[in-house]
């Protein structure tokens, strides 16, 4: 968890398929802790095609129905099917905005939202980003969308930078505007 912070949650993505990763494992974490799924996270990558959009969406029912199998995924079915037919929605969202992250970051206008709290509990479950968010992602045929889904997605991908004033990552990220680098 520590490392995952210090490296990765808050910056800045734009990659079409590292976008996809993040809201799979966000959707897939709904009613569970981060941690849970950040343990799994190779197995969805190697369950996932590494995440090929594309791959993905042109999964069968019997390579779904396999993955309800393993353990190293979450087993729920709403969730593992939901990734294909997320990826089916997230290509029809490449053809008509060029890319998914082109898409996804509109919902803050293509640079980050920082912020800098206080405090942990002053950091919100939602926003009205979000909340505009999820209703498009939900309109578009995404599952597994909610707001607060939306949100932690948002600060994953560093689209928010909820980052607290007193984090060491603060000195690190801009203070605002599009960072163009991805995670190690």
């Amino acid at each position: 968890m520590i490392a995952y912070h210090d490296t990765e949650w808050g910056t800045p993505l734009h990659d079409d398929r590292r976008l996809f990763e993040l809201l799979t494992l966000e959707g897939a974490q709904a009613g569970l802790s981060w941690r849970t799924i950040l343990d799994r996270r190779e197995e969805y990558r190697r369950a996932f095609h590494g995440f090929d959009i594309a791959r993905v969406a042109a999964m069968k029912d019997a390579e779904l129905e396999k993955l309800l199998r393993s353990s190293g995924i979450i087993r729920n079915r709403m969730k593992v099917f939901s990734t294909r037919s997320n990826a089916r929605v997230a290509l029809a969202a490449i053809g008509e905005h060029g890319s998914l992250d082109a898409y996804l970051w509109s919902f803050v206008e293509g640079k980050p939202v920082v912020n800098r709290w206080q405090t942990a509990d002053q950091v919100p479950a939602s926003t009205e980003a979000s909340d505009r968010m999820s209703k498009a992602l939900r309109k578009a045929g995404f599952g597994f969308v909610g707001s607060t889904i939306c949100y932690a997605f948002m600060q994953a991908t560093g689209m928010v930078d909820d980052h607290l004033a007193s984090c060491f990552r603060t000195k690190l990220q801009p203070s605002g505007g599009k960072a163009n680098h991805a995670p190690p």
